[in-house]
């Protein structure tokens, strides 16, 4: 048996401060309170910092100069090893508006990476893969290509679902045949999420009723909240049914307004990067997309157009910022870990609990990642000398 002990764990039911973790084949077997587990010893003692879940990412597009959507098997790897050295355990590979055909062909790979992945003793692991488009709105694009934005034509739906391999599929509900195929995907599985939306509040209310259960990047690229028509907005602060990702990189969303959406959504706010192929990288020029982005020392990366397209965030940093602007650490952390995880159907994932998997992270009093553990086995970082894994 592992024993981890830290001052310390973030457990599905607070904070032990400090406590002791058990892992056997890749699962948690006992979590208690103390630094030592009935009596036995732990073999890894963290001196310092926090002991939470794997971290769960469920947008980011790329990263370490990786687009997922043409990615060859070897970047995928590479990305994958990047982000378990960020605290991320799991995470639904993004890939924005492109034609159907080219979306259809890119699911494949996508498919087939998450096979190989699966054996990587030492990568993250996708779940499957989120769509952002093409079925979006031209009035709220953001970077996406206004050359393949379409309706979400029966014909269009069918070939993505036979594709395999979709987990999320970001809308928008007011385009026409919207909530037919927001029926149709939930039926079989898909997330589906309301984004890049000119929707009116009862545009988002008939998609949540069609089965509808994220928005995707919540107050970007959507109709905003306004007193005599809600919106996007507000249709997802007030609606129950709908859980938001939000980008904590304090460029995409004031402080206020972060504070505002967990205060009015509390439980229902995810933690995403929205990460580009910039992630991890030095300013210089990057691609999303197939379209060029620039990243420059302490902005998002822009497009030519100067629009805001994507970010260079990491999930730990996420955290990070949202203690920062007065956020209670376990509401931070659950954001990164169980909400994503519950909202993407793996409640096996996301937490400290007896029978979760074994996905766990070190994080330092700075809250950036030192240790990853996958199934139980550490996939990144160091211990403290002398400490077995």
């Amino acid at each position: 048996m592992l024993v981890l002990s830290a001052p310390r764990v973030v457990t599905s039911h607070g904070v032990l401060a400090p406590g002791t973790v058990g892992v056997e084949d890749g699962r948690i077997v006992a979590v208690e309170v103390g630094s030592s587990l009935s009596g036995k010893s732990p073999g890894v003692v963290l001196e310092s910092g926090v002991l939470a879940p794997g971290l769960v990412d469920l947008q980011i597009n790329g990263c370490r100069d990786v687009d997922f959507v043409d990615a060859t098997p070897d970047q995928w790897r590479t990305a994958a090893q990047w982000l378990a050295t960020t605290g991320v355990t799991a995470f639904v590979p993004t890939f924005i508006t492109a034609p159907v055909a080219e979306l259809v062909a890119a699911l494949g790979r996508g498919a087939a990476a998450a096979r190989d992945l699966a054996t990587d003793a030492a990568a993250a692991q996708p779940l499957g893969v989120h769509l952002e488009g093409p079925f979006l709105s031209e009035r709220r694009r953001g970077a996406h290509d206004p050359a393949y934005l379409t309706d979400p034509t029966p014909e269009a739906i069918e070939a993505l679902l036979a594709a395999g391999g979709l987990a999320i599929l970001t809308l928008a509900p007011e385009r026409v045949g919207a909530l037919d195929a927001i029926r149709r995907l939930v039926a079989a599985g898909v997330l589906v999420s309301v984004g890049h939306s000119d929707a009116t509040e009862a545009q988002v209310t008939a998609a949540a009723d069609a089965g509808a259960r994220m928005v995707t990047h919540l107050y970007n690229a959507q109709r905003p909240l306004h007193h005599r028509e809600p919106g996007v907005v507000g249709a997802a602060l007030t609606d129950g049914r709908l859980t938001s990702g939000l980008i904590l990189d304090l460029h995409h969303v004031a402080p206020a307004a972060m504070r505002l959406a967990f205060a009015a959504a509390a439980g229902r706010i995810v933690l995403v990067t929205d990460a580009v192929s910039a992630a991890g990288m030095p300013p210089g020029r990057y691609v999303l997309g197939g379209a060029e982005v620039t990243l420059m020392a302490g902005e998002p990366p822009l497009r030519a157009d100067g629009a805001i397209a994507g970010s260079a965030l990491r999930l730990d940093e996420a955290v990070a910022n949202a203690v920062a602007i007065g956020l209670d650490l376990p509401v931070a952390l659950d954001a990164a870990t169980r909400v994503p995880a519950d909202l993407i159907g793996r409640p096996d994932l996301g937490r400290i609990a007896p029978g979760a998997v074994a996905d766990l992270v070190w994080l330092g009093e700075d809250l950036r990642a030192r240790a990853t553990w996958r199934s139980g086995a550490l996939v990144a970082g160091r211990l403290p000398p002398g400490q077995a894994a």
